[in-house]
């Protein structure tokens, strides 16, 4: 998504590597997306269900215009 959109930025973490980032999101599964600090995917899910939670999330926000061409 953050390659199609300016809209959304991804950082990917190793919690080997980073231990206390992977305590701060309660990282016991991999992988584990989280959304704005509030909305959590863990493991492997469907498309459309982490296109789900990126929009569930973005309504949250308030970012209802058009996305950009």
């Amino acid at each position: 998504m953050a390659i199609a959109s300016a809209r959304v930025r991804a950082d990917i973490v190793g919690a080997s590597e980073f231990p206390d980032v992977a305590r701060r999101y309660g990282v016991y599964a991999v992988p584990k997306t989280v959304i704005n600090e509030r909305h959590e995917v863990t493991g492997a899910v469907p498309e459309q269900v982490l296109a789900e939670a990126v929009a569930s999330a973005a309504g949250e926000v308030g970012l209802t215009e058009p996305p950009l061409p």
